[in-house]
């Protein structure tokens, strides 16, 4: 019945799209508690915020709510301070984390830089098969040269 109610009764009107529930991280320069209350004064006042949480030991400013990234960051950067979306990622999320793409000395503990797949694809890895290896092979018992 709802279906029908729906074809014949809205048929011109236009279904509202509503924003879903995220979490935006932010890497945000802030040096004392001052540069912290502003952001979060800043930010809160954007309609949609639910919560603002701050972590000022890793710059970090969570953001949670109705909301776009883009104007999360842009508000952010109204207040005078530096700031990006959250640059990093867990290093067990990165196929290579000390590669020169990745790492960062800036990095939180247990963090490096996120890159994208393109990027690491730039670097080439080449493999020498070692002898001394393949002489002495599990997987073929008969590849021992030296009996």
């Amino acid at each position: 019945m709802e279906y029908l109610s729906e074809l014949i009764g809205s048929g011109h009107k236009q279904k509202k799209k509503y924003k879903q529930l995220q979490t935006i991280s932010l890497k945000v320069r802030m040096d004392c508690d001052g540069c912290e209350l502003k952001v979060k004064k800043a930010l809160s006042s954007l309609s949609g915020v639910k919560s603002v949480e701050i972590n000022r030991k890793q710059q970090k400013v969570t953001v949670t709510g109705y909301i776009e990234p883009n104007k999360v960051l842009k508000k952010a950067r109204s207040t005078g301070k530096k700031a990006e979306i959250w640059p990093y990622v867990p290093y067990n999320l990165v196929a290579q984390p000390y590669a020169l793409a990745a790492y960062d000395k800036k990095a939180p503990p247990g963090f490096v830089r996120k890159v994208d797949n393109l990027q690491t694809s730039t670097y080439t890895v080449t493999m020498f098969e070692d002898p001394y290896i393949t002489m002495f092979s599990d997987e073929n018992p008969n590849a021992c040269s030296i009996m």
